[in-house]
């Protein structure tokens, strides 16, 4: 998927052209976060080595860190007989199942 098709997914997903400014930004963060996760030993991987079908998954973060926006850290709050909760200050571990780390030895 390239940039400006991941940029139009996360544009659709939101469905409010008022975030449209803030998706380069936030998929950038969701980028660098899951090029760590599948290679947490690499420090010259980029996103060009991150195979494809995990693109879809990298616009799903950036829309959830688009959405939480203010909220940040937040682990619980209820106002008005609403109740937020997320499942940790950063991105949720559940975002990342699926998406297996890469390692390998040196002979």
């Amino acid at each position: 998927m390239t940039d400006e098709e991941m940029t139009a997914l996360v544009s659709t997903l939101l469905g409010d052209p008022r975030f449209d400014e803030l998706i380069e930004s936030y998929l950038a963060i969701a980028k660098d976060a899951v090029i760590s996760h599948l290679y947490p030993y690499k420090s010259d991987a980029s996103w060009g080595d991150v195979p494809e079908k995990h693109h879809a998954r990298t616009c799903e973060i950036a829309v959830f860190l688009i959405n939480k926006r203010g909220a940040e850290g937040e682990v619980s709050h209820s106002e008005n007989g609403v109740s937020r909760s997320y499942e940790s200050a950063g991105i949720p571990k559940s975002y990342f199942e699926g998406i297996v780390p890469f390692c390998g030895a040196v002979l």
